[in-house]
């Protein structure tokens, strides 16, 4: 991956951009208006939002104003867990589309492993996949058990699982297990919600001569994880991008790696409760 709009082949054949705009507790109206617009002007052609986050209907704005064919942008959004279950999740979707203006979305994804509810969600998801209103569908917070379920049970396998994923939480058992089925890692959370805190990385940033969010990304990107570093500052979403000039050494993408302690600064997808 050279480019910002450099894309991974989803397992059906559609391509993902490796790097992405996350817009979580982002506010919707202005901000989340201005945030797209201007990942959107820096390059970026990869949205992700959920209904979650109370500003699918500001993504939308953006993304018609932003002047970028509607089909150069890869709009991803998830089905909240208060609507999982088959005929409510159908619905759910139908509301984010509307708020988000658009007649198919790129990737819908589940946001939980809501027990007892998430493989009937999925039976929707297929659904709509089948019915042409969304390109590919996948998971989020989804451990290797939950996928399994999900595989046990149906004959699509999730494009994507969107999870919390970064030095401290490297996921390498799940990442070995996701590849070996095709399905796509993407990492959310890569920035670590900010606490950066890391002598290593403080060493790596003067040794490349970038930022350490900048060394945090391009290790995902070097271990094939899409990633979607969130921000509402245009410099920091510029920044964010600027990770194809340079090639972490395996050597410190190991070093890296030995940084992971399986620290959650989200919850848990065995153990929460919202």
């Amino acid at each position: 991956m050279k480019h910002l709009q450099d894309t991974t082949t989803l397992n059906n054949g559609v391509n993902m951009p490796w790097l992405g705009l996350g817009v979580y507790k982002v506010e919707d109206g202005d901000e989340v208006i201005s945030s797209v617009k201007a990942a959107l002007e820096t390059g970026y052609r990869h949205i992700d939002t959920a209904a979650l986050y109370n500003n699918e209907q500001g993504v939308g704005q953006a993304i018609r104003e932003s002047g970028v064919p509607r089909e150069e942008i890869f709009v991803t959004s998830k089905v909240w867990n208060s609507e999982q279950g088959y005929e409510s999740t159908l619905q759910a979707f139908e509301a984010s589309r509307k708020r988000l203006g658009l007649e198919v979305l790129d990737l819908y994804l589940i946001h939980w492993p809501v027990k007892g509810k998430y493989l009937d969600t999925w039976k929707a998801l297929m659904k709509l996949y089948k019915d042409g209103y969304v390109r590919a569908i996948g998971v989020s917070n989804f451990q290797i058990h939950h996928l399994q379920d999900i595989m046990d049970d149906s004959d699509i396998v999730p494009a994507v699982n969107q999870v919390e994923c970064h030095p401290l939480l490297t996921q390498k058992p799940l990442l070995k297990f996701c590849r070996e089925n095709q399905i796509q890692l993407e990492a959310w959370s890569p920035l670590m919600q900010g606490n950066l805190d890391v002598p290593l990385l403080d060493e790596l940033a003067a040794k490349y001569g970038k930022s350490k969010a900048q060394i945090i990304i391009r290790w995902d990107l070097q271990n094939e994880i899409v990633t979607i570093p969130k921000s509402v500052k245009p410099h920091r979403i510029a920044e964010n991008a600027q990770v194809f000039d340079f090639e972490l050494s395996e050597e410190d993408m190991q070093r890296i790696d030995a940084l992971n302690q399986n620290k959650r600064f989200g919850a848990d997808p065995d153990n929460f409760d919202f």
